[in-house]
């Protein structure tokens, strides 16, 4: 696994009450989230970003109030036309 530092001011991590390695967590889960939100990973990908399994990263999905379907509105009315 490659690693990355980031320099954060101290203050960061008194704005979530988490300390440096809860903050990190939460950081990679925030990235994968919104990744996957914009369309740019696949939900399987996310969960590997955020060092979560897929179950684990659905749960952050809900927790984070995503849908856990991305659909672009081209691609929904697709589906529903190929639904009929």
């Amino acid at each position: 696994m490659a690693e990355l530092i980031v320099q954060l001011p101290e203050s960061a991590f008194s704005a979530l009450r988490k300390d440096p390695g809860e903050f990190a967590s939460e950081m990679r889960i925030a990235a994968a989230v919104k990744w996957y939100e914009l369309g740019m990973v696949s939900q399987e990908k996310a969960a590997e970003i955020a060092g979560l399994s897929r179950a684990e990263f659905i749960s952050a999905l809900n927790r984070l109030h995503i849908s856990l379907l991305q659909y672009s509105p081209e691609e929904l009315s697709e589906e529903l036309r190929d639904a009929d």
